[in-house]
């Protein structure tokens, strides 16, 4: 009987999954704590209604404007790097040689197999910039769609984690109800937003879920308390 293939399972959306934490992390926590400060100074859910919403909608606009800068950011580095290793190819070859040299060496290469492997990377300038990006600076090169998917990545991760703390003031009988029942949802959703980050990031859901559950609790605690002060 043939032998059952491997099959190799690797997980090659981490940028999406950290965009996905950036704005659901804050989502969850800012409106809480927006909500809950508002709680102690104003008798009508109506008005942190209209409040979270706005805070909501403003929040995630700057998120995924910051999101989008951060990834044009990251790709105007590339490209900046991208033009020194030209310049250098050009202007200071043989350095630049050694430096491929270097790496292969590390690899365990030596003698007519490390010359091979230098000839065959050096020959072609493109391959050989690509290659200094990847073993000397440790870059990839950026997806140029990455700018904007980033953006309405946060940006709507932002407002779906916004809605969680907000929803129970738009249908608790009662101020004191709906904060008990924000807390409740805010806490569960960090459970649970807590498990599946680490169950895609290859880590131990419980352990996971615990750790953004006090993180994210303690996060939102302090920003209740501070708004609670000034309240």
């Amino acid at each position: 009987m043939p032998a059952t293939p491997h099959v190799e399972k690797h997980f090659t959306a981490s940028e999406s999954v950290r965009d996905v934490v950036i704005g659901m992390a804050d989502g969850l926590t800012v409106p809480f704590a927006l909500a809950a400060g508002l709680s102690a100074a104003v008798t009508s859910t109506s008005v942190i209604v209209t409040a979270g919403f706005a805070e909501i909608a403003a929040g995630a606009i700057a998120m995924g404007l910051g999101g989008y800068l951060a990834a044009r950011g990251d790709a105007h580095h590339y490209d900046a790097e991208v033009a020194r290793e030209r310049y250098e190819m050009e202007h200071l070859r043989d350095r630049e040689v050694a430096e491929v040299r270097e790496i292969f060496t590390k690899f365990g290469l030596a003698g007519e197999g490390l010359d091979k492997a230098v000839e065959s990377v050096t020959a072609d300038k493109e391959r050989w910039i690509d290659f200094m990006m990847r073993f000397e600076l440790g870059l990839e090169r950026p997806d140029p769609k990455r700018a904007p998917i980033s953006a309405a990545t946060i940006a709507v991760a932002y407002f779906v984690g916004g809605l969680v703390p907000l929803l129970p003031y738009m249908f608790a009988p009662s101020m004191e109800a709906a904060f008990r029942w924000s807390v409740a949802a805010t806490a569960v959703a960090l459970l649970i937003f807590g498990a599946v980050k680490g169950r895609f990031a290859g880590l131990n859901p419980l352990v996971s879920a615990l750790q953004t559950l006090l993180v994210g609790g303690l996060a939102a605690a302090a920003a209740y308390w501070l708004a609670h002060l000034f309240a």
